[in-house]
């Protein structure tokens, strides 16, 4: 064995030559290629090239063909040699050992030529960059680990150094693991991500395209004349088909046969063996011939994948039939719908008796066009609860409730609901969760700590508080101080990233989503397929966020091309690409808040109506180019609002007070009906409570369910014992002099005054802590922390908040499994629960006056005869902590206390 491993080292200078290749090729994959290759130039149309292969010397494209012949000697080599390690575990000088010796000098000496000629191959082919990525990483630490194995098995069989067996023998086993991998990496490049998988019985069938407003593929006769409409539909369908199935090969990370699917110009050239479309005519179209193919011919496509379904084969057959209309760029008719940008003022309609509200005389339009007749209005409970969650986030308490009732001025719903927006603690802390969902802001989570991300709650929470304007709300995100830098400023992340994720295109992409409910988040990466926005247009708006101009990168891949900063609208005006970038930042600021921009203002009056009425009048609220069901009541609400001041509290108050908001709550069996085309609007959505509300009813009748060490906001809050006191003159009288008693309990009462402040200020330095205390009257003020002050956890999660990493701008209202799990098992709810229930045992020992006070304070009514009976049936006689947990649990799991009605 001695004399074998002199034979080893005789080679050692080899073997060290050849580590010093794979560095040089680590630090440098493209040391050899840069004197041949060049630079490949780009395609006439700007599409990225076809190939670079063909512009390499032909010695290296020659040896670069011979990576796979020589990367399965190292596969198999290293596999081997570790299977074979294995049956020397009891004895490491096995008569296996001269064998296992010769094999992994073997298997590391053509891992190192298979990796040189990998990077060779690699550089000319037309591979998924992150893929190869990986399979190039993956082969080289594999060889490196080899390499170790070799060095330490080395060490031990020449100076017996048996402490090394075990590093030895690890680091085998991980490199044996390594080359797996690398194989399962390289096979995935060569025959697509789900070579493997695709093989599974269950992975057989294709599941077909889905959301279709027309099914084409039951279209049996081509001479059937398509609408404007239809054949935009016909061309999204066969759009989304091609996206989904044909881009990995024939897109731009990927060409093969110089074939490429995603683009007019590209898909009628045709690819290296000629066209793949007759217009006209599919028996004679290439591309229907190949995904008509049975899933096991070789010239079946897609062949790195499924089989197409019968119905997107019958949808592109029609297709072609009907002349492969394919629409696209800003020089052709727009395949897509494209709302308006300027504003719209239409003439209101006539007013009458019963209808005052503008809004009301829209619906009243929208209504009669439909043969929609006008219902009653809800009653006092469930309006007043309705206005609370929507305004504030509580519920209303039962006193609330019977004031309510007993109020006999006529217009007590607008003047309620102007009290509640004049609360404006309680008004900010509820709007706060919308607006950290939509500007992806939250107290902890990924970037905090490393100073690749800023908070912005202070800033927000006091401009919810103040009601600042619309348009100073925005310019202060989109040209932002310190203390709002955070939404334009992103997410820094860790690592390497593609080029759509680095701040300015973050920013891009978070400012067009929440401000002009638009989606840049496709055109970020290549031109869109789902509208008109292309990746040029992309990167000159990011370009206003860089401080110097960004290269483009399509499917990050860079292209070598600059553009300049520009709006995405340039009727607003323009851009000075030279500026810094805060200046650039100003100049935003300024034109899209101008009156000009009436989108900005449709969109956010769209997302506030979508808050208080459960669906927006454009659905989905961040696809603002949607047709809106009512396109006047859209148009006169944005109008007025940029009008009045931008002022959201108004707008609020129109919508609450409105005779369409009061009409009774309407349902419907399928989600998916409120994004159909067809919808219609009938009244209000009957909406959950969303997981913010629910911990805040939670916490407010039965116990806190949240320490103050969860609580990472601190807002400062005004009481009414806080507010200053205005010295006013008054006229002079006479009045007699204070005895000294008088003059003591004055004193008295000044010192407890000045005590009572102090406690409060204590108390606002900690974190809303629940706190009781009485100040010249008996009556207790309630404080709990909110559940919109608190972090992220797993009740809150379950029930709905999201994660602010992204942008998030409506929440899913239909319940799950996991919140029924949540609500059935959960830590945090059941040790909730069992806390009230012994509160509420201590506080009503009565099992009567118990039941009729949680049926107040859960659902503001009185329990009915046979729900008293079945509660006092669960307390017994004597009513204890469990039973009395499990009538919380039973009450408020019930859709009248989790549902706006």
């Amino acid at each position: 064995m001695k004399k074998q491993f002199k034979k080893v080292a005789s080679k050692k200078r080899l073997l060290v030559v050849a580590l010093v290749i794979v560095l040089v090729f680590v630090l440098n994959p493209f040391f050899i290629l840069n004197s041949y290759a060049g630079d490949a130039p780009l395609a006439a149309s700007g599409e990225a090239p076809l190939s670079t292969a063909s512009n390499s010397f032909w010695l290296w494209n020659f040896l670069a063909r011979l990576h796979p012949l020589t990367v399965h000697f190292p596969v198999s080599l290293l596999l081997f040699a570790a299977i074979l390690e294995l049956f020397t575990l009891k004895n490491f000088h096995s008569k296996l050992r001269p064998g296992i010796n010769i094999l992994l000098a073997a298997g590391v000496a053509t891992a190192t030529v298979s990796i040189i000629f990998g990077l060779l191959l690699g550089r000319g082919g037309d591979y998924n960059e992150d893929t190869l990525s990986l399979h190039q990483w993956t082969g080289i630490s594999t060889a490196t680990l080899g390499a170790v194995a070799l060095f330490l098995l080395f060490k031990i069989s020449r100076n017996n150094e048996l402490k090394l067996i075990k590093p030895y023998r690890a680091i085998l086993i991980v490199s044996a693991i390594g080359v797996c991998v690398a194989g399962h990496l390289g096979a995935a490049l060569t025959h697509g991500s789900d070579y493997l998988s695709s093989t599974l019985p269950w992975s057989k069938d294709y599941e077909a395209t889905p959301v279709k407003n027309v099914d084409f593929a039951s279209y049996k006769n081509d001479t059937v004349k398509l609408s404007k409409q239809e054949e935009q539909e016909l061309n999204m369908q066969v759009k989304t088909i091609l996206a989904h199935n044909c881009y990995k090969c024939h897109g731009p990370e990927k060409i093969k046969g110089e074939l490429r699917l995603d683009s007019k110009k590209m898909i009628f050239k045709g690819g290296e063996d000629g066209p793949v479309i007759v217009a006209g005519d599919p028996l004679k179209s290439d591309l229907f011939r190949r995904i008509s193919l049975p899933a096991n011919h070789k010239d079946v496509m897609p062949s790195k994948g499924k089989k197409l379904s019968e119905g997107d084969i019958a949808t592109i057959k029609f297709w072609i039939q009907k002349g492969a209309p394919y629409s696209e760029g800003k020089n052709e008719e727009t395949n897509y719908r494209v709302a308006k940008l300027e504003p719209r003022n239409p003439s209101l309609p006539q007013a009458s008796t019963d209808l005052q509200n503008p809004i009301d005389l829209w619906v009243n339009e929208y209504f009669k066009k439909n043969k929609i007749s006008w219902t009653a209005v809800v009653d006092d409970r469930t309006y007043l609860k309705r206005i609370y969650l929507d305004i504030l986030g509580l519920l209303p308490s039962p006193e609330d409730l019977n004031n309510f009732a007993r109020d006999p001025r006529p217009d007590k719903r607008s003047v309620w609901v102007r009290q509640l927006l004049n609360r404006n603690d309680d008004y900010a802390m509820n709007w706060l969760t919308f607006w950290n969902d939509a500007l992806r802001n939250d107290y902890t989570g990924t970037g905090y700590i490393t100073g690749g991300r800023f908070d912005i709650s202070n800033w927000l929470y006091n401009s919810l508080k103040t009601n600042k304007s619309y348009n100073q709300f925005v310019k202060e995100l989109v040209s932002p101080g310190k203390d709002s830098r955070g939404f334009i400023a992103g997410i820094k992340w860790r690592g390497v990233i593609n080029a759509s994720q680095r701040t300015e295109m973050q920013a891009a992409q978070n400012v067009s989503q929440v401000f002009f409910g638009l989606n840049l988040k496709c055109a970020s990466c290549h031109n869109s397929f789902i509208s008109d926005w292309k990746l040029d247009d992309a990167y000159g708006f990011a370009n206003i966020f860089a401080d110097s101009s960004l290269e483009i990168n399509r499917c990050d891949k860079p292209s070598g091309k600059f553009t300049s900063a520009r709006l995405l609208w340039k009727e607003l005006g323009t851009i000075n690409s030279t500026a810094a970038a805060a200046i650039k930042q100003q100049q935003l600021a300024e034109l899209m808040t101008k009156p000009a921009d009436g989108r900005l203002y449709r969109t956010l009056v769209n997302r506030i109506w979508a808050q208080m009425m459960g669906r927006g009048i454009v659905e989905p609220v961040d696809l603002m180019d949607n047709e809106p069901w009512s396109q006047d009541l859209l148009d006169w609400l944005a109008f007025n609002f940029e009008q009045r001041g931008a002022d959201i509290k108004e707008l609020i108050f129109l919508i609450a007070t409105s005779k369409t908001y009061q009409l009774p709550s309407v349902g419907f069996k399928e989600p998916n009906q409120l994004f159909a085309k067809d919808y219609k609007f009938k009244g209000m959505l009957k909406r959950r409570l969303s997981a913010e509300q629910f911990a805040d009813a939670v916490s407010s009748i039965v116990a806190p369910m949240y320490p103050d060490s969860l609580v990472k906001f601190v807002p400062f809050i005004e009481t009414p014992a806080e507010k200053s006191v205005e010295a006013k003159p008054v006229e002079k009288k006479a009045a007699p002099t204070l005895t000294p008693a008088q003059k003591a309990a004055a004193d008295k009462i000044a010192a407890e005054k000045r005590k009572a402040a102090k406690k409060l200020a204590e108390e606002r330095a900690e974190a809303g802590r629940l706190v009781a205390y009485k100040l010249f009257t008996n009556k207790s003020i309630l404080l709990y922390p909110r559940a919109s002050l608190v972090i992220n956890n797993k009740f809150l999660t379950a029930l709905g908040r999201p994660n602010r990493e992204t942008v998030s701008t409506s929440r899913e209202s239909q319940a799950n499994l996991l919140q029924a799990l949540e609500l059935t098992n959960g830590d945090r709810f059941n040790a909730t629960l069992k806390t009230g229930a012994e509160n509420w045992k201590r506080k009503y020992g009565n099992g009567d006056v118990l039941i009729k006070e949680m049926y107040r304070k859960t659902l503001g009514r009185e329990p009915q005869q046979k729900e008293f009976a079945v509660a006092k049936k669960m307390l017994g006689p004597t009513p204890g902590t469990e039973s009395i947990q499990d009538l919380f649990w039973s009450i408020l799991l019930l859709p009248e206390f989790q549902i706006i009605y």
